[in-house]
């Protein structure tokens, strides 16, 4: 009874080696400087070295295997940022580290970046859509924290989301045309302080900010003195 067992799980090794190296044929062909909708299922398959109706035993079409790339490269990604806020950090050090952590992401999965950062862009509308959804998740995660900074804490939702916003695109554009453009292993001090050198400009910016909600307190308050 025991060598079904055995030939089953082989079997579902297979099954997910094989799904899994579909995935990776994918980034491979995107860090060729190809674009997901250019890339053909054909191509895929024959990187992976599997014959074209090989390919719907693990996804029913392209878009739906670039859906679930798109799935697991941020849910790395998030793993990642909920490490760093389940330990206590000053406040002074939050952008350094967030920035440490995204660098490091893309240092250890180069490809799913790339990925990432062209199809937000790209022509597919489905993984585009999802990709701009993933940022959204990431952005109220991240308006989150910058409520609890005694600078924000009083901000409405909308423009913490605003601040959020334009930090993660402004991280992805400086990684984007700076790291991938250096080697592997290159040491990245430089880059990181520039990036939180950016971050924190960002950031003195919103300090001037006066949000809608302090807004609306002042002149409640500015109102309730005139009487």
């Amino acid at each position: 009874m025991s060598r079904p067992q055995k030939r089953h799980r082989s079997h579902s090794d297979t099954v997910i080696n094989t799904r899994q190296a579909l995935l990776e044929a994918v980034l491979e062909l995107i860090s060729r400087d190809k674009s997901f909708d250019a890339i053909s299922l054909r191509e895929v398959t024959r990187e992976v070295g599997i014959t074209p109706g090989a390919f719907y035993r693990h996804f029913p079409d392209m878009n739906t295997l670039g859906l679930e790339l798109v799935t697991t490269s941020f849910s790395t990604l998030r793993a990642m940022l909920i490490t760093v806020r389940a330990n206590p950090i000053p406040e002074e050090l939050i952008i350094r580290r967030s920035v440490e952590t995204f660098i490091t992401y893309v240092r250890a999965h180069r490809r799913q970046f790339q990925f990432i950062a062209r199809e937000s862009f790209g022509g597919v509308a489905c993984i585009r859509e999802a990709i701009n959804d993933e940022f959204k998740q990431l952005e109220i995660e991240l308006a989150r924290d910058l409520s609890r900074l005694v600078t924000h804490d009083n901000w409405s939702e909308s423009d913490l989301r605003m601040l959020a916003n334009l930090m993660i695109r402004s991280m992805i554009q400086i990684v984007n045309q700076q790291l991938m453009a250096r080697p592997r292993g290159e040491d990245d001090d430089e880059l990181i302080a520039l990036a939180e050198k950016q971050l924190r400009l960002i950031a003195l910016g919103a300090n001037s900010w006066q949000s809608n909600q302090n807004k609306a307190l002042s002149d409640k308050t500015s109102k309730t003195g005139k009487r």
